[in-house]
């Protein structure tokens, strides 16, 4: 994973660099949720957070990087509403147990160990009957030369087995790899395959 002061860097950019409107996935899924308290780990500049808390939920949300905390309240007074967000680290955020109606993670990716121990905390995280929703690049993103975005490096890029395997413990409701359309500001932008993951506890 890159370094804070990357993020810090990229999100000192006027513009919204994914974006200020929420990921499509995002826009799709969540609707069909009842309402509940939900959780955006590694939420960068906060379009989906506030998108979710404009929906009537009741928003968590964390990064490492301290500008992206500041641009996602910005949106959200921009938008009318509020959201609890945090300044932290996967491995210092305290997920808790049972706490979660909901948890979105939308191009959250870490290094394969730090990736193993979120997600466990993610399960634990979840309330009974509580669901998880992944959009994440695929390993074609970097074995076929898309050019829209990702991290660089195959180990941190997840496919549908891996994602069943990290969460064996939830009830898989879609798992599908698959090209899309991206256009999500100036960094996600053209042809991507991604792997979309919903599963409920």
């Amino acid at each position: 994973m890159k370094p804070a002061s990357h993020w810090n860097e990229r999100y000192t950019l006027k513009n919204y660099v994914y974006g200020s409107e929420p990921n499509d996935f995002v826009r799709e899924i969540l609707p069909t949720l009842p309402k509940g308290k939900i959780l955006f780990p590694l939420e960068g500049e906060g379009r989906n957070a506030c998108y979710a808390a404009q929906n009537n939920f009741m928003v968590d949300a964390f990064d490492y990087a301290e500008q992206g905390k500041h641009k996602a309240l910005q949106l959200c007074e921009r938008n009318n509403v509020m959201i609890n967000y945090e300044v932290s680290s996967a491995e210092d955020f305290d997920f808790g147990v049972e706490k979660y109606d909901a948890i979105f993670l939308i191009f959250a990716h870490l290094a394969p160990k730090e990736r193993v121990v979120m997600h466990k905390k993610i399960s634990k995280a979840l309330k009974k009957d509580g669901y998880l929703v992944m959009e994440v690049f695929h390993p074609k993103q970097i074995e076929d030369a898309y050019k829209s975005g990702g991290p660089k490096t195959v180990d941190m890029l997840y496919d549908e087995a891996m994602l069943v395997g990290d969460f064996k413990d939830l009830e898989v409701i879609k798992a599908e790899e698959k090209e899309i359309d991206l256009n999500e500001g100036d960094f996600h932008v053209g042809k991507a395959y991604v792997t979309r993951f919903i599963a409920r506890k």
